[in-house]
């Protein structure tokens, strides 16, 4: 007599295609525990049926036909070998998927993403963006899935090859940086054992030392200067180049510039850490040069927040294309000159004139990592700063009228 509820037939795919749904769930056996359970709405369980510790239980190995008689068998014999070496298939299971669930966890997008996130705070939103969409575009689709454990240094170098292979040979040191800071957040919280970066530094190609395009040249410098101050576009526009020109302060930090972060009178502007690179207050020295620009500047745009806001509405600065524009309207190729180039050209040339270079790197805010260093140069620097910065304008002021310029040993500090 066979089972109850059991149908007996002789198995095979077609068999299993040929029967038809009744009107209660109907058993298809195949023996050794397995069978197939037919519900009314046509959808086909495979089952495993057995007995572990005196109690009978039942684990699920999938649907028909996604898994094939075949395959069904196949999970069947390994549940019943796993109950002839003493294991619960059933529990085997569900650590499985536990342990499954711990690796997506604990995946490289996983840790990349929560690592982000507590990151991102440090940067400004633009740079912060950037990071992100770079993750996104090179590193996810490759290494997003895989357990952040288990990533080789010769797996991550074929990720990093193709953006090589790009020919973006500064961009894969980047971003070999962004994931040797995501490893070690990793490690710190008990995600994986070490940091598989380290093994890569010499693996890559070397990166090529970029700057930004920028004049040199003094006599080039006092041109530069005469046709700024010749600049036949927007007013605004003007000002941003002879305030790039006068404090060389990074593009996006000058065209974000608002009214509310200057002192006249003290000839200051303190851009505050939100807006700094390195997420530290900057103070700029003004020169008189650029207390004259500002003054000019405040009839035309005082009355808002920004001191160059956008052309299509107040509420936002100008485009980080508009003094790059007006350089090339200017004649400057991308070749020639940059926004950014004004940190460069001025220096270049602050130092061809003896300032101290630890007094020209606090003004280009290059910070100390030391928090401790960090502040003992801020004291020590900002008062021969403010002597460099009005030097350097009345620099720029000579080169324009084209007199000659000797360099001058200046004192260390003051």
């Amino acid at each position: 007599m066979p089972q109850r509820g059991v149908t007996p037939m002789p198995f095979s795919d077609a068999a299993i295609r040929n029967a038809k749904a009744g009107p209660r769930p109907t058993k298809l056996s195949d023996g050794g525990g397995l069978f197939l359970l037919l519900n009314p709405n046509g959808s086909r369980w495979w089952r495993f049926k057995y007995r572990f510790g005196g109690k009978e239980k039942l684990i699920s190995l999938g649907t028909y036909p996604d898994v094939p008689l075949k395959d069904a068998r196949e999970r069947r014999d390994d549940a019943r070998r796993k109950l002839a070496a003493g294991y619960d298939p059933g529990e085997a299971r569900k650590a499985q998927k536990t342990a499954a669930a711990d690796r997506a966890a604990n995946s490289f997008e996983v840790v990349a993403r929560e690592w982000f996130g507590l990151t991102k705070e440090k940067w400004e939103s633009e740079y912060a963006d950037l990071v992100l969409h770079r993750l996104e575009r090179d590193m996810f689709p490759w290494l997003g899935g895989r357990p952040i454990a288990e990533i080789t240094p010769l797996e991550l170098l074929t990720v990093l090859r193709r953006i090589e292979q790009r020919g973006a040979i500064d961009l894969t040191h980047r971003a070999l940086q962004k994931c040797g800071q995501i490893f070690r957040y990793a490690v710190v919280t008990r995600r994986a054992t070490r940091d598989p970066t380290t093994d890569l530094r010499d693996a890559l190609k070397p990166a090529q030392k970029r700057h930004h395009a920028s004049i040199q040249d003094p006599k080039a410098v006092g041109e530069l200067v005469r046709a700024i101050r010749d600049y036949m576009g927007a007013f605004e526009t003007r000002c941003a180049l002879l305030l790039g020109m006068l404090t060389f302060v990074r593009p996006g930090e000058l065209r974000k510039a608002e009214w509310s972060e200057f002192d006249c009178e003290q000839a200051e502007w303190r851009i505050p850490a939100s807006r700094m690179k390195m997420k530290e207050q900057h103070i700029v020295p003004l020169s008189t040069q650029s207390l004259a620009v500002l003054k000019e500047l405040r009839s035309v745009t005082g009355h808002g927040r920004y001191l160059f806001p956008s052309i299509r509405t107040s509420t936002r600065p100008m485009s980080e294309n508009t003094v790059n524009a007006a350089l090339r309207r200017l004649g400057y190729t991308r070749e020639e000159m940059t926004g950014h180039g004004f940190r460069s050209t001025a220096s270049t040339l602050l130092n061809e004139l003896g300032w101290p270079s630890d007094a020209i790197e606090r003004q280009l805010s290059h910070g100390e990592r030391d928090e401790v260093r960090g502040a003992y140069n801020f004291a020590e620097y900002l008062a021969v700063r403010r002597k460099m910065i009005q030097a350097w304008a009345d620099h720029l002021d000579a080169l324009e009228r084209g007199a000659r310029v000797v360099r001058t040993q200046f004192p260390r500090a003051s």
